[in-house]
């Protein structure tokens, strides 16, 4: 468990509650023939709290992302898949305790076991450290990469519309400098125009791809606070 510590970077005041949150149902019921001792209790805290902080950063951190889309981030950051992902970069399945039945079965892999232990281990920060600690997991771990997520999904024509709305008569256009490639590989150049001026310019395999890129050239040059 000490090598576990070291890589979460929490150092545990009371180690039973690592323990606890990486003891499967299966250990429980098979060695203390208990399943209230397995992880799912603190899973069902976990995932109030991951819910939470997740949310809270999403609203502060991005002004910009109206609710529909925060919402739908949220979802993406907190899933199973997510989840399950977070808990192979910190190895967690080789710790945890499995009966004798889930660890033939795989059990160390199964990605819906690998995803509710790292709830699990984040109530169990959380009660022995508090959210500060609990927040510091969730942000090192789960969010790491949150601001790149959004940077790479985001919709920069309609944030670009939104942005330049804030003043009044102003116009935004797209205009379609050439195509080039073979039908199969077509390469898109576009650029935005801010009031007839040039302000970004951008490629990509379809129109729409090519609009989005110089669409976000024109928010980092003229609304970099934006992003």
């Amino acid at each position: 468990m000490r090598k576990l510590q070291q890589t979460i970077a929490y150092t545990f005041r009371d180690p039973s509650l690592l323990e606890t949150a990486l003891t499967h149902t299966s250990y429980a019921n098979e060695v203390y023939k208990d399943g209230l001792r397995s992880y799912e209790r603190l899973e069902f805290l976990g995932d109030s709290i991951l819910g939470f902080v997740t949310a809270d950063y999403l609203l502060s951190s991005f002004p910009q992302l109206h609710e529909g889309e925060l919402t739908k981030l949220r979802a993406e950051l907190v899933c199973e898949a997510s989840l399950a992902e977070t808990s192979k970069r910190l190895g967690l399945g080789d710790y945890l305790r499995l009966g004798k039945g889930e660890e033939a079965g795989g059990g160390r892999q199964r990605i819906s076991i690998i995803a509710d232990v790292v709830e699990a281990v984040i109530a169990a920060i959380y009660l022995d450290g508090g959210l500060p600690a609990a927040k510091d997991f969730i942000y090192d771990y789960v969010l790491s990469d949150v601001k790149l997520r959004v940077k790479l999904n985001m919709d920069y024509k309609t944030l670009l519309q939104e942005l330049v709305q804030q003043k009044k008569h102003q116009s935004l256009s797209y205009e379609l400098l050439g195509e080039s490639g073979p039908d199969h590989d077509k390469q898109f150049s576009v650029r935005v125009l801010l009031n007839g001026r040039p302000v970004g310019r951008g490629e990509g395999t379809s129109k729409k791809r090519a609009e989005q890129a110089a669409a976000r050239e024109a928010v980092q040059s003229l609304f970099p606070d934006a992003l």
